[in-house]
């Protein structure tokens, strides 16, 4: 019998994002005549209400953006600093190892992971801000609202909010995410039951002190968070407790605006955020990977596997030895983005070389994303994060403050060593994809940590190289190169782990079904936006007509 015909209207917008009713605030934003970055950050507001340990006005992020009316493609970024009173040697006698996933740092007492130490200087609020002034069109206070709502009202713990809030990774040698809920009286009063044990699934959480604190700034505009009355009150509970963050710290945070990095692959352009954002790894391994036929190979078979874990182990390796704050360690992006070095590891993997498993770089995987396009064709993709959650919410503020010291090396002489405004390098990487004749015909993001980079070079293959729509695309079973084992879900069949143990290769199964990062993100095929959400996170794609 032939196929019945489609009845769904077509959308000429789109948004995706874990959180469904961050989604909902920014198609409803959509649906009145905002631009793709008024949708966009009504939805992050949203989200760092109802997704309170990933993201929040505390926090650090990068955006890309596509402006059709100009042709011009943008990345802000406002990833966080270590506060001026940082010195790279103040917790050299501290450190106890690497986490044992390597993300982060163990220190004696914890001091880079929880509490007022490990806060570093945040800025989304001076991005959001900056992006609205070039790119929205609908009132900077309008754009509050939902988030308000959702504060004041409530919202009810989803599934995977719940995983975040009972997460223990002491085998890690990091905390339990329940010691950051309970970490102050006010943590305590959100996020905790009566017994002490986090809200469950389908439990309220109402926040009338972080409605007040985005109405300040949907008054103030940025200019409230980082110098005035929420400014003072973040300052002053860093002076009663040991911190290391200044009001001059929060006052002179500028985002950076840089040039994207512009990636051949199959007669497509992928465009990525330029260090220190993620969009390397991405960048570097596409340009090995082009070198191979790997729809030949088939899709994750045991010879696309390795062929695929290779050019990323490279990638993640030349990261760690190569990149840093681009303003204190220049990095050589022409080198390893250039023919001559992607034809040189092509050349070395085909040999049968294998390159050893980096370090992952240190994020954790507490962040969120949200891809959007509009009728007139911007396109906008955000990455943002709390680094890991510090378990500070200073008196009267609702917000939980960012643990971003854990990203740092406390061990000083290195790339990723503390330094006073130093930024550390991250994995985000919001990604947008051109057609030949420059047209956007994709966009997405991931949450994950040094899983982002992995994951979107395979959603990006997928895409591609095997012409799958985007949700098939984020939902295809995915594997991890960050160890030295390969990493497969459990959705990968087991006579595939099986050829891959013969080659040499130690594996190792996941019990999850949709691991190693979180991947959202729309295609634009023809114009037409068709949206994917990772099943992993409580997300979804809505379309706007």
């Amino acid at each position: 019998m032939p196929r019945p015909p489609r009845r769904l209207p077509t959308p000429r917008a789109m948004i995706v994002a874990p959180q469904p009713e961050a989604v909902e605030a920014g198609a409803a934003v959509l649906s009145v005549g905002g631009t793709a970055l008024d949708a966009l950050l009504a939805c992050a507001l949203v989200q760092g209400v109802v997704d309170p340990l990933m993201c929040g006005l505390a926090g650090l992020g990068v955006l890309q953006l596509h402006d059709p009316r100009g042709g011009e493609t943008v990345v802000l970024d406002a990833l966080s600093v270590c506060p001026a009173a940082a010195t790279e040697a103040m917790w050299a006698d501290r450190y106890l190892g690497d986490c044992a996933d390597g993300y982060g740092y163990r220190l004696a007492g914890a001091v880079n992971e929880i509490g007022h130490g490990a806060v570093t200087t945040p800025g989304i609020l001076r991005l959001f801000e900056a992006a609205h002034a070039r790119w929205g069109r609908l009132p900077w206070r309008g754009l509050f609202e939902a988030a308000i709502g959702w504060a004041e009202d409530g919202w009810m713990v989803r599934p995977h909010v719940h995983t975040m809030f009972t997460a223990d990774e002491a085998a890690y040698g990091r905390l339990s995410m329940t010691d950051k809920l309970a970490f102050t009286a006010e943590g305590r009063a959100l996020y905790l039951r009566a017994d002490g044990t986090p809200k469950r699934p389908g439990d309220g959480v109402r926040n009338p002190a972080m409605a007040g604190t985005l109405r300040a700034v949907a008054a103030g505009g940025a200019a409230a968070f980082q110098e005035g009355e929420i400014a003072a009150r973040i300052v002053a509970d860093m002076a009663a407790n040991g911190g290391l963050l200044s009001r001059a710290d929060l006052a002179g945070f500028r985002v950076t605006e840089t040039t994207p990095l512009r990636v051949p692959f199959r007669g497509f352009v992928v465009s990525l955020p330029a260090p220190p954002a993620g969009g390397i790894v991405v960048g570097e391994a596409l340009r090995i990977l082009e070198r191979f036929d790997l729809a030949a190979l088939g899709h994750n078979s045991p010879g696309y596997i390795h062929t695929v874990t290779e050019a990323l182990r490279v990638a993640l390796a030349d990261r760690e030895a190569h990149i840093g704050d681009p303003a204190f360690h220049p990095p050589p992006l022409d080198r390893l983005l250039s023919d001559a070095h992607a034809d040189e590891v092509a050349a070395r993997i085909r040999r049968g070389g294998r390159a050893g498993a980096p370090r992952p770089d240190g994020e954790p995987r507490d962040t969120t994303t949200v891809s959007v396009v509009d009728r007139d064709g911007m396109v906008a993709s955000l990455t943002h994060t709390l680094g890991v959650p510090s378990g500070v919410i200073p008196p009267g503020t609702g917000i939980m403050l960012n643990g971003a010291m854990n990203w740092y090396d406390p061990r000083p002489g290195r790339p990723g060593s503390i330094a006073p405004g130093k930024k550390r390098f991250s994995s985000m990487a919001p990604t947008i994809v051109f057609d030949a004749a420059g047209r956007p015909v994709a966009t997405l993001g991931a949450p994950g940590g040094a899983w982002i980079g992995v994951a979107l070079v395979q959603v990006l293959l997928n895409l591609l190289e095997f012409g799958m729509g985007m949700q098939e695309a984020v939902m295809a079973p995915r594997f991890s190169a960050t160890t030295p084992a390969i990493d497969v879900s459990n959705r990968i069949p087991r006579a595939v782990q099986r050829a891959l143990e013969a080659r040499g290769h130690a594996v190792r199964r996941a019990w999850h079904s949709y691991p190693f990062a979180a991947p959202h993100g729309i295609t634009l095929w023809d114009g037409v936006p068709e949206g994917g959400a990772d099943p992993q996170r409580d997300g979804m794609a809505m379309g706007v007509d």
